[in-house]
């Protein structure tokens, strides 16, 4: 899926928006308990396809840029088991998209988190309350890839 990246920066401003000053629901959405397994995701090159297709922005191939982004500032994501993507607004009562260091330590990881879920404007977003389980990065893509897929190093211009 090719997002533009005005789509992706107004995505990523009402995520922080709702993070900062609380979830505003419409009537009748209510927050829901969720318990997530996944892997945290660098959300900028999973959505907009600028590093290839989503098998490649996962695992052991495109960690160190997912660490990158996620010091930048790009929301960190959590790519669910069922293919659903979280973008994750809080972890473990850090401020809202503020704690780098403990997002940096769980990038590119599978983890298992317990948090409050909330649907708005079909995005779903996620305050981790507590990462229960850490399997450390589980997709070692190297082997596949080296460390950088090939479909991801451009052309030469002729």
């Amino acid at each position: 899926m090719i997002i533009r990246k005005q789509s992706m920066m107004a995505l990523f401003a009402a995520g922080a928006m709702l993070a900062a000053h609380g979830p505003t629901r419409a009537a009748g959405e209510e927050a829901k308990p969720i318990r997530i397994t996944g892997e945290a995701i660098d959300t900028w090159c999973y959505y907009s396809g600028v590093m290839g297709g989503a098998d490649s922005v996962v695992g052991s191939s495109h960690h160190t840029c997912a660490l990158w982004c996620a010091a930048g500032g790009i929301p960190v994501g959590v790519l669910a088991d069922d293919g659903q993507v979280y973008m994750v607004l809080k972890l473990e009562g850090s401020a809202p998209l503020a704690d780098k260091d403990t997002l940096l330590d769980i990038q590119s990881d599978r983890i298992t988190a317990t948090g409050m879920h909330y649907v708005r404007d079909g995005v779903n977003y996620l305050v981790v309350e507590k990462v229960v389980a850490n399997e450390g990065i589980t997709k070692k893509t190297h082997e596949d890839y080296g460390p950088v897929p090939p479909f991801a190093i451009p052309e030469p211009k002729k």
